[in-house]
């Protein structure tokens, strides 16, 4: 009898990977001439990271520069929530936070997804902030994880616990 095979399909964030964009960031912004004397400048804030600047383009400029330091560090851009530059006395604020978790929304769509579309026999059930997706043939989970990376959804996937 085939022993049953399984993966886990989570959305996780590196914090580390997250530390080292926000401090190459600021490192880019401390040596930029553009951002010579416009109060530049990116740093945590608690869970959240606090770019600020002052005006409204400098600090998308500096959103656009963390943007790209996390594309470096392979980090997706779909866990990224910004607001909008808001005025705080003469500085410009952007307050952005990154997303980990799927959520149960999320995790009930992907079900949907795979129950409909993908292999027979495959079953998917939601554990907290994560999917279980299980079978006993460790073809039918490799279909299932080439359909969701052809999906495009609005979060971040990775599948982990391959067994």
């Amino acid at each position: 009898m085939a022993s049953e095979s399984s993966f886990d399909i989570v959305n996780k964030v590196d914090r580390q990977e997250v530390d080292n964009a926000v401090n190459q960031a600021a490192k880019e912004i401390s040596q930029r001439f553009d951002f010579k004397n416009v109060d530049a400048g990116i740093k945590w804030s608690g869970e959240s990271i606090d770019l600020q600047a002052s005006t409204e383009e400098r600090v998308n400029a500096v959103l656009d520069v963390f943007k790209d330091k996390l594309v470096k560090r392979q980090i997706s851009l779909k866990g990224l929530q910004a607001d909008e530059p808001k005025l705080s006395g003469k500085i410009y604020k952007i307050n952005a936070t990154i997303d980990a978790g799927i959520t149960q929304e999320n995790a009930k769509k992907l079900s949907k997804l795979i129950r409909d579309e993908g292999p027979k026999g495959v079953k998917a059930q939601i554990q907290g902030e994560e999917l279980r997706v299980s079978s006993k043939s460790r073809d039918d989970l490799q279909a299932v994880q080439a359909l969701i990376k052809g999906q495009d959804l609005d979060f971040a996937v990775q599948f982990v616990n391959y067994r």
